[in-house]
């Protein structure tokens, strides 16, 4: 996951997604996360809603900066992160640099 954790998301317009192959392999690299319709996603619990909150804040704020935006399903103690890549139509590099990012982004919040 360090490869990833220090990698740049760069704009993909026009390439290809990934192969559901590639996309495993990509997946044995970043813990809990799975395929899911076309896009990679995993559910964070935290103790609280503030917890959270503070979790989904800092994780929009990493995003941005990379220019990869995921979905976020956000409840009172849980986030479920989705990421994919509208560009290409499904799973991109991208998506696994920012779920490595999601993931060492915990560590610091909760």
């Amino acid at each position: 996951m360090s490869n990833l954790l220090h990698r740049k998301c760069h704009a993909l317009e026009g390439g290809q997604p990934m192969s559901d192959a590639v996309i495993h392999d990509h997946l044995a690299q970043v813990s809990g996360w799975h395929l899911n319709q076309g896009a990679i996603e995993k559910s964070f619990g935290f103790k609280n809603f503030y917890e959270t909150i503070a979790y989904v804040n800092a994780l929009a704020w990493i995003c941005n900066t990379e220019d990869h935006h995921p979905d976020l399903a956000v409840s009172y103690s849980r986030c479920v992160v989705r990421f994919g890549t509208r560009s290409v139509g499904g799973v991109s590099i991208n998506d696994f640099i920012c779920a490595a990012k999601a993931d060492a982004l915990v560590a610091i919040v909760a």
